[in-house]
């Protein structure tokens, strides 16, 4: 009767399917984001500046780049609060409204103060997106397919980042803005339709707009009461202890990852996972792709080679995406992890023999192989699933609390490493920083190896047990 069930919902995945691709509308502008300073910064610091006032300063860039973790940070902390209070349709909804006043004032800018308004609001809008996206794409998703659409938020911000180097180098500066703003609007109007999601509803004991939203995204007919019955129990089931409206028993707070040993065990996966994001140096890099190959010598154009490491990212998170539910998150980690390393340790070694006079102008073909590699191999895994298995892994009842400090983690993280780049090369070479990264890469690879549980496939059930 069971699997009678699972064959009858197999056509649910089409509502899914197409929910997701709605919502990385926004993220693909979110996306946009992360590439636009590799162009931009190198046109604000020169002569032909779009600035009224004027060319803008190596410190004025630092911030510009970096001040989208600062909102990040802000943005983390205060969706994952009205998240856990509103649910995830409204919030995700109301980050349209500062997507397009942050690209309005790239648009109408006069002076650097502009961006920097810019770049902080854009930072809020990433801080959602990290938050609310996974969260929507976990709760709605069918088992089999979870992995699948929660790798898609990455997928889609790549795009995003490809875009922006692609704008950036083909077209005016006031392009970039337009295009975002229009796909905004697009993402608000189409996503208003979808229903809330069926977790959040029934933890709000809104027991017929959950059965309304289980028949949407599972594509079962109203009129079948045994299969949303069964979809029903299954909710139940997994979220375990709730009272009679719906909720859960407890606050969230930290104590609850100290006291309680599969939570503290969860979390802690979590964190490693949000830390590895960052201090594999990648996203630090992508900001400043085209200046990196700028220095390191390549024989390329420097926006040229950031749209062929756009290119190779996109195609790494597209393998991620459809290799994640056959080939499974541990071993994509691990993959991805050692890979990396080798990367940076390849792309250290030429900058570090540049550095010191030796004659490798032979092998200027090796900052974008390596780059290339480091980024194929990282969009892979360690840029694209931590969001979801943080989501995956988190107890249900410390879901919202636990995701918004792991993303808290990641933006203060981020920012440190964004805002300080340019200055830590400076202090111990680009190969010390490519080596530093490559070591946090490695280690990671181990304590992966040793303590993160495969999530492939299994019910919420099923992956508190493996904990």
């Amino acid at each position: 009767m069971k699997g009678a069930k699972t064959t009858a919902h197999e056509p649910s995945v089409k509502f899914q399917y197409f929910a997701t691709l709605v919502v990385n509308l926004l993220s693909i502008a979110y996306g946009v984001n992360a590439g636009w300073t590799s162009a931009s910064v190198i046109l604000l610091k020169s002569d032909e500046t779009p600035l009224p006032s004027g060319k803008i300063t190596m410190e004025e860039a630092s911030w510009i780049t970096s001040l989208l973790c600062v909102g990040g940070l802000i943005g983390n902390i205060l969706f994952g609060y009205i998240t856990n209070r509103f649910g995830r349709k409204i919030p995700l909804l109301f980050l349209a409204i500062p997507t397009v006043i942050s690209w309005s004032l790239v648009l109408f800018a006069q002076n650097v103060y502009y961006l920097y308004a810019s770049r902080f609001l854009n930072g809020i809008v990433g801080g959602g997106v990290f938050v609310i996206t996974p969260l929507y794409l976990s709760d709605i998703a069918s088992d089999s397919i979870r992995g699948t659409l929660g790798s898609t938020m990455m997928l889609s911000g790549n795009t995003g980042t490809l875009l922006a180097f692609v704008l950036g180098n083909f077209c005016d500066f006031y392009t970039t803005p337009i295009v975002i703003i229009i796909l905004t609007i697009i993402f608000a109007i189409s996503f208003f339709f979808f229903p809330e999601s069926p977790i959040f509803l029934f933890k709000q004991n809104r027991i017929s707009e959950t059965k309304k939203s289980i028949s949407f995204y599972q594509n079962i007919s109203t009129t079948d009461k045994e299969a949303l019955q069964f979809e029903m129990d299954k909710l139940k089931n997994a979220l375990g202890n709730t009272n009679k409206d719906g909720s859960s028993g407890k606050t969230s707070s930290w104590t609850d990852f100290i006291t309680e040993r599969l939570a503290r065990k969860a979390i802690t996966i979590g964190i490693v996972l949000a830390a590895l994001n960052q201090f594999c140096g990648c996203f630090a890099m992508l900001n400043y792709t085209a200046s990196i190959f700028e220095e390191a010598g390549s024989n390329m154009t420097p926006n040229m080679s950031a749209i062929i490491v756009g290119v190779i990212q996109l195609v790494g998170s597209y393998a991620a995406t459809n290799l994640v539910d056959r080939a499974g998150r541990k071993f994509l980690f691990v993959v991805s992890t050692v890979g990396t390393a080798i990367g940076l340790i390849s792309l250290g070694t030429y900058t570090m023999l540049r550095t010191w006079g030796y004659q490798v102008e032979t092998f200027n073909w090796i900052p974008i192989a390596s780059f290339s590699f480091v980024i194929f191999l990282a969009s892979c895994a360690i840029l694209t699933l931590p969001f979801l298995v943080i989501a995956e892994i988190l107890p249900e009842e410390l879901k919202d609390f636990g995701a918004s400090f792991c993303m808290t983690l990641l933006w203060i993280v981020a920012f440190t490493i964004t805002k300080y780049l340019p200055f830590m090369t400076e202090a111990i070479g680009f190969h010390g920083s490519m080596f530093l990264f490559a070591g946090a890469c490695l280690s990671s690879a181990v304590f992966i190896l040793l303590f993160m549980p495969e999530t492939k496939g299994k019910s919420y059930e099923q992956i508190m047990s493996s904990l």
